[in-house]
């Protein structure tokens, strides 16, 4: 072990304290509140151990937008310490840790946990399910992915934060130039998460395949569906790639094995291969479910049906594929040779022709359409030219020979940030605006969804569209000061400027989620748009338990717009029985605390106390094979009683 004991709390800068003090003060008055308000019960019972899928999937939102706040933190840092020149904000170790754990908590702790929310919401309404195909398992999956963020991010405060970046690159992410404890939250932390979304993919999977109602075949279902069914498939042939290079560069760290380590025969560029025959499918993970959210958003606020519909899910198939053969365009620079990079160059813009595909689909849709300016279609509007800035520097940096003058600049930066913000958020906050009411029973106030937008867009490009300009002149990322000579201080200077509004922005939002809560009026109409075409809005808003009373027979692609159009009723009364519902549960939440205990012993190299704590989740699993729960009964006159309330609404036609 090369552990420094006197630096077990890492506060001696003052920002480090005051956040070390701000956490207790915060811990201490979440903790007075739930005692005061009398609800632990309430937490424990409805949400922590509940199996149903919309209150998973809310957890995992919830979790994602704490990890967006923290990220963002990072973010605000680094761009204060690149304002001006020679800036002593941060040191350079302090810089590293910070670049690190933004890269890394961004992509592991707040799209894929946001995604999985979105996912757990809308899919199974979608599809006409009552719920995932195994429930308790879905919440074992959120619970090991926020085991996994509670252990990355007490790395900060207790031990030190990892250093090496968020793709963690040997040698430097081994202990002969990273000594210490650091690096080991992300070999442990990370390969936690990876269980969790193993989990999501499998369930998933499965319940798409196999819970689908009567008459939807894979060709009738929505297009979030699909882009959900692609995605478990990707993650589950990559996610096992990335898990072993975890392993293997945990045993490196904390047992001495030399897979990556230069001396004694391992090979650094194999985690490279390794990282990124994860990485880049990873890209796809996140940016087709976006896909799927601004095709539903785009088709609803539009009143047509998707234009292009096929072509849509075959662009889709054709990506997950391409993206598994992409990944050696990471490393162009690092010596793989000119038949490689030429290989690897042509997949890289052979990709761009599927994905160019959706943008046609959308815009087609979007021709002659009866366009709604309302919130969710202003994103989806925004995401387009947004993300198509970020797919052609892709395939700018797609070209080998163009990528020597590219690599390891702001220039690539810019590019993944306009990719994965420009569209993985942008869409996420299409898909709040959009399926907000349908969970919760009112919309967020469009007023402040208007700043929210405006200040986010306006500072998103004004942080970005510099950075582009700043790598062509040469800076390079990862560089924590400059100097003056360089020339490069304005434009950095209008970089963090633009970062403050995306500040206002995220604000304003949080705002709005507090404000709408209180003040916004309260609906109870299923089609919460007038517009809705998919199933998900063919059931009461908020969404009761059960989801469907009766289980629909899909006649149509779109079928609730089809309902609609013929005017078939959405529920017969005779149809309503007794629903089965799986009960809630402990043991997710113990076999999550299982993991955090097993982890953080790995992190401080405690071996023997480590591995033998692994035998903690295991246990719940004994537990869990003998626990015999049927789960419980919906009575039918609860359900009929649930489904009256609605009876006020007019007929349905379509508009």
């Amino acid at each position: 072990m090369d552990i420094k004991w006197d630096q077990i709390l890492i506060i001696e800068e003052p920002i480090m304290f005051w956040t070390f003090i701000g956490l207790i003060v915060s811990t201490i008055g979440l903790v007075a509140g739930l005692t005061y308000f009398k609800k632990w019960g309430w937490l424990w019972n409805e949400w922590l151990t509940s199996t149903d899928a919309k209150k998973v999937g809310i957890m995992y939102i919830t979790l994602g937008i704490v990890m967006l706040v923290r990220g963002g933190i990072d973010a605000l840092m680094m761009k204060y310490q690149t304002s001006v020149p020679e800036n002593t904000f941060l040191s350079a170790q302090h810089f590293n840790e910070v670049f690190s754990a933004h890269g890394t908590i961004m992509i592991f702790f707040m799209a894929m946990p946001v995604i999985f929310g979105i996912m757990n919401l809308i899919v199974p309404l979608q599809i006409g399910a009552r719920d995932v195909a195994f429930p308790k398992l879905n919440l074992l999956g959120f619970w090991i992915t926020a085991s996994a963020a509670i252990l990355y991010n007490i790395a900060f405060l207790v031990g030190g934060s990892p250093d090496a970046g968020w793709t963690s690159y040997f040698p430097l992410a081994g202990k002969e130039f990273t000594p210490g404890i650091g690096n080991n939250y992300y070999y442990i932390a990370i390969q936690i998460s990876g269980f969790g979304s193993m989990i999501v993919a499998i369930n998933f999977m499965v319940t798409i395949l196999k819970m689908r109602a009567p008459g939807m075949g894979l060709f009738k279902m929505p297009m979030f569906t699909w882009t959900t069914l692609i995605t478990c498939l990707i993650m589950i042939i990559a996610f096992p790639i990335f898990t072993i290079a975890l392993l293997a560069g945990m045993l490196d760290r904390i047992f001495g094995a030399h897979f990556f380590t230069v001396a004694d025969g391992g090979l650094d560029m194999m985690w490279a291969n390794l990282f990124w025959l994860w990485a880049h499918p990873e890209v796809y993970i996140v940016i087709l479910p976006a896909f799927g959210i601004i095709s539903e958003v785009v088709a609803t606020f539009s009143k047509k049906r998707l234009y292009g519909y096929h072509s849509m899910v075959w662009a889709v198939i054709v990506i997950s594929v391409f993206s598994l053969l992409v990944w050696v365009h990471h490393f162009y620079t690092m010596g793989v040779g000119p038949t490689v990079n030429s290989i690897f160059s042509i997949t890289t813009l052979a990709i761009a022709v599927p994905t160019g595909i959706k943008l046609f689909n959308w815009l087609f849709t979007m021709r002659k359409g009866r366009i709604v300016f309302e919130q969710p279609m202003l994103w989806a509007l925004a995401f387009i030219p947004t993300f198509l800035v970020g797919g052609v520097t892709g395939v700018m940096l797609g070209m080998a020979s163009a990528d020597f003058q590219y690599h390891n600049t702001l220039f690539l930066v810019a590019h993944f940030h306009y990719t994965l913000v420009g569209g993985v958020v942008y869409a996420v906050f299409a898909a709040f605006y959009y399926w907000w009411p349908k969970f919760f029973g009112f919309k967020l106030n469009h007023k402040l969804g208007n700043w929210h937008f405006w200040l986010f867009n306006i500072g998103f490009n004004l942080t970005f569209l510099p950075m582009f300009f700043l790598g062509l002149d040469g800076a390079a990322r990862r560089m924590y000061t400059y100097s003056a000579e360089t020339g490069f201080a304005p434009l950095y200077m209008l970089s963090f400027i633009g970062t403050l509004i995306i500040a206002a922005g995220v604000t304003i939002f949080v705002i709005n989620i507090v404000y709408s809560t209180l003040k916004e009026k309260r609906i109870t109409e299923r089609d919460v748009w007038g517009t809705g075409r998919t199933l998900e809005w063919m059931v009461p808003t908020p969404v009761p338990a059960y989801n469907f009373a009766v289980i629909p027979k899909v006649e149509a692609i779109d079928e609730f717009w089809h309902r609609k159009q013929t005017g078939k009723e959405f529920v017969n009364e005779k149809e309503i029985k007794d629903i089965h519902m799986p009960s809630h549960s402990w043991l997710p939440a113990y076999i999550g605390l299982a993991f955090f205990i097993s982890g953080f012993l790995f992190v401080w190299e405690f071996q023997a106390l480590a591995i033998a704590s692994l035998a903690l989740p295991f246990l719940g699993m004994a537990i869990n094979s003998f626990q015999y729960d049927d789960g419980f009964y919906i009575p039918a006159k609860e359900v009929i009683e649930t489904e009256r309330k609605d009876r006020g609404e007019k007929q349905w036609k379509a508009k």
